[in-house]
């Protein structure tokens, strides 16, 4: 499948993103995150995708003009690119937009003369969820190395509270 990925602009429809990516989440997180009115903590909102969508940080991936997934890209220092917020449409899962979409993020880093790709991953501390172990095997396949592990709480603390269980943050290198 030949999907477009691009810069997003702020003309992007951020509420669809949010629902899209808010969609992707409640499965690949399921059980870690606190209900809230019956339903799953928001990953995000359309406000936090528009100000992304406005700082140019949004990859897209669109299908008949249509976005399918997106990926969050930021430089965090002038050799180390970060990305996050991967997701692609749980209708087209297996047809490579999350792999054009990481190959997106590295150029991203790459053009702008990272030589280490970051990405973090939240994961249960008592037990394994299944996305998140396909997400690792995934991750380790395509290059990632784990750097280090830590509790979630010590480098998010603010939402360390909304968590159903205990939880560990990986972050993961690969060379450019």
């Amino acid at each position: 499948m030949n999907i477009p990925i691009s810069l997003g602009t702020h003309e992007d429809d951020a509420a669809a993103l949010s629902r899209l990516i808010n969609l992707v989440y409640a499965s690949a997180e399921a059980g870690m995150w606190k209900e809230y009115d019956g339903a799953a903590m928001p990953r995000t909102s359309a406000e936090e995708v528009q100000l992304l969508l406005s700082n140019q940080r949004l990859l897209l991936a669109r299908h008949a003009k249509e976005p399918v997934g997106c990926v969050c890209v930021q430089m965090l220092s002038d050799d180390i690119a970060e990305f996050g917020l991967l997701v692609a449409h749980p209708e087209l899962r297996g047809k490579g937009i999350g792999r054009d979409l990481v190959t997106a993020a590295e150029n991203y880093g790459r053009e702008r003369g990272a030589r280490v790709m970051q990405l973090e991953l939240l994961t249960p501390k008592d037990w394994e969820h299944p996305v998140k172990r396909f997400l690792h095997r995934w991750y380790t396949r395509i290059g990632y190395v784990p750097i280090r592990t830590e509790p979630f709480a010590r480098s998010y603390g603010h939402l360390a509270d909304h968590l159903s269980t205990p939880c560990n943050f990986t972050v993961y290198h690969k060379g450019l």
